[in-house]
């Protein structure tokens, strides 16, 4: 803690009732809440909001209400204690108060504030970029929000900001699609507690998921609608972040006079909030304006101030920014040696921030991994045994019902049909039990992650990014596919995009995958068993294409054969099957392809067991005009329930 903020809390914490006379009615006000001992949050919302940016009363507040046993008081004062040091980039000592909060919510066990404690504590992590610290924090807080069943409108606030803060740290790890559909989520969340600064905070956070995509009409469509919602309730620092989002849009356009102007105006507000990591923004993007309207001496003069405030209170991704714009200023001044060293430490600090926050995301990941697992197991053993109760059930019924025909009879088709159903339950479930465990086989996880890791020791972030990001879909999807008998085909095909793309880092991106899709065929209408298509484009992938020189193609085609049936068509122009053959002959463990498909086709057989028409599965070699082979096809017709 810095000296500095020592002496201003101490000074908070002993002051005389004559400074905090200051302010009469703000001191009459905290009075009140004391002596009411207001125990709602929105009730306490609603009478600090007079001082919830007064250091010094919020100081008193917390005094007082600990000195008068009022615990609810207490914790909620320290919570925007924690707010207040955050906004102000004193991060350490704004954790500390989040954690005093939390005790004190604990010791309650009042869920309005323990959702709300748990959201800013993420936020401040967020802020010096501990993304597994905050993702914890804000899924923790999002699922005790959920778990209530009659939600206050504290509570649906906080699942609004859960939402918002989980898409600001996809938003981090460069997860556009994710963090877009939780900007969605919390702006529906927002739009149904008719909460403008929700509205506002979320619509700017959604255009910078455009920004990112290069997607600049987008992005200042949704800059602007945050704009008008801040200006709506007044609000300055909105009114800051919303600028400079669009004043970068503006010089990314190449518009770089009319970004300087709405950025000159952005700066002194940006100084009068004293947010430091906004007001490092601000220099940084008035360095960037003047650079490129050729003023290079006030551009170096901002970036040098907007980098020393980014080193100062660690925000890497600012630093790494202000560097990367030196760089550019440099280059155009003819000085490369200079430039060059910039964009090496904008590299540097760019990789450091990344690898870190990818590698504690991995850590989470790989940890709800295996307690997905765990559940997963389970989960599955409480279904079989339900299943095995209910057969059992009916066993006994159908025993009375055939006991008062023919005696002889019900003996002979009791012990029959025992037999039968034990067999195929225990089919079934060996079945289904192989295949979840060839599915989430270890070895396609290790290798998954050893290839990402490549990637991170290259510092190829960009890439390394990307394919984490699919690897945690394809887990994800996985997982929850796994617990579902039947999916949609849409949900199938997804889940074989995310297995094809992490498969491809193994083969260089040497794979060309297309999917076409029939337009008569409703996607979401169609249930198939989950993960059906993955052992033949396994198969494909490893045993036609693997070994193949040259272009290397995978479609998959779906058509709709009748009104009966789907038809799924799987093509590779690999080495065909008899050379596939040939080469598995050589090699350890030729089964494995041959078990794959086996299990498959039990399942598929499970599958279509109760409905009016059965599947039907083929295999063709295919051969070019000289009938030399030149791939194989494989069509899966799936009866349409």
């Amino acid at each position: 803690m810095s000296l500095q903020l020592r002496f201003f809390l101490c000074l908070c914490f002993v002051c005389s009732a004559s400074v905090y006379g200051q302010d009469s009615d703000i001191q009459n006000t905290i009075d009140v809440i004391i002596e009411q001992r207001y125990s709602s949050f929105d009730s306490l919302q609603k009478y600090t909001s007079s001082f919830k940016r007064d250091s010094l009363a919020i100081a008193s507040f917390v005094e007082k209400s600990k000195n008068a046993g009022y615990t609810y008081g207490n914790a909620f004062g320290e919570n925007l204690l924690g707010i207040y040091l955050r906004d102000h980039s004193y991060y350490d000592e704004a954790l500390e108060h989040h954690d005093s909060a939390l005790k004190l919510a604990n010791e309650l066990n009042d869920v309005e504030l323990k959702v709300s404690v748990l959201n800013m504590t993420g936020v401040v992590y967020r802020r010096i970029d501990a993304v597994s610290s905050a993702l914890d924090k804000h899924n923790a807080a999002l699922a005790l929000a959920e778990s209530q069943s009659k939600k206050s409108r504290a509570l649906l606030k906080g699942i609004a900001i859960s939402q918002n803060s989980i898409g600001n740290i996809y938003l981090l790890l460069r997860d556009y699609d994710d963090a877009e559909k939780f900007f969605k989520m919390a702006i529906n969340s927002e739009a149904n507690l008719t909460s403008d600064l929700g509205l506002a905070i979320n619509y700017g956070n959604l255009g910078i998921t455009y920004e990112e995509r290069k997607q600049y009409d987008k992005a200042l469509e949704n800059y602007k609608k945050s704009l008008e919602y801040n200006n709506k309730i007044n609000n300055d620092l909105g009114r800051v972040i919303c600028n400079n989002s669009i004043g970068q849009v503006y010089l990314k356009q190449g518009k770089s006079s009319k970004a300087l102007s709405l950025i000159n105006e952005v700066l002194p507000k940006a100084e009068k909030i004293g947010d430091k990591f906004y007001i490092a923004l601000t220099y940084i993007n008035l360095g960037w304006a003047y650079s490129e309207l050729g003023n290079h001496q006030l551009g170096e003069e901002y970036l040098m101030k907007g980098k020393d405030i980014a080193d100062e209170n660690d925000h890497k991704q600012f630093l790494s920014m202000a560097y990367m714009h030196l760089s550019q200023l440099k280059e155009q001044q003819g000085n490369y040696q200079e430039a060059l060293a910039y964009q090496r430490s904008s590299q540097e600090v760019q990789e450091e921030y990344l690898n870190q926050a990818n590698q504690k995301y991995v850590t989470n990941l790989i940890y709800k991994y295996d307690s997905e697992q765990k559940k997963n197991t389970i989960e599955l053993l409480k279904r079989n045994n339900q299943i095995a109760q209910i057969e059992l059930s009916q066993s006994k019924k159908n025993n009375i019902f055939i006991l008062l025909l023919s005696l002889l009879l019900l003996i002979i088709l009791f012990i029959l049909y025992r037999q039968m159903r034990l067999k195929n339950a225990k089919q079934r479930l060996n079945a289904e039990q192989k295949l979840m465990r060839s599915q989430m086989n270890p070895h396609f996880i290790f290798n998954a992650l050893l290839s990402i890791r490549i990637y991170l020791q290259n510092s190829n972030v960009e890439d390394a990014m990307r394919y984490l990001n699919q690897f945690a879909k394809l887990i994800r999807s996985i997982l929850t596919s796994s617990l579902e008998k039947e999916i949609t085909l849409q949900e199938e095909l997804d889940t074989m995009q995310l297995y094809v793309n992490i498969e491809n880092i193994r083969f260089c991106n040497e794979i060309q995958y297309a999917v076409h899709i029939d337009e008569r065929v409703d996607l979401k209408a169609i249930k198939i068993p989950s993960l059906i298509l993955q052992p033949f484009i396994e198969n494909a992938l490893w045993h036609g294409l693997q070994p193949k020189e040259g272009e290397k193609l995978l479609t998959l085609d779906v058509a709709l054969k009748n009104d009966e049936f789907v038809t799924i068509t799987i093509t590779d122009n690999g080495i065909g099957r008899k050379k596939t053959m040939e080469v598995a002959s050589e090699k350890v463990n030729t089964q494995k392809k041959s078990i794959g498909i086996n299990l498959t086709l039990r399942r598929l057989q499970n599958f279509s067991k109760n409905l009016r028409n059965t599947y039907a599965l083929r295999f063709i070699d295919l051969y070019d005009e000289q009938e030399y082979p030149a791939g194989t096809q494989v069509l899966i017709d799936l009866p349409i329930k």
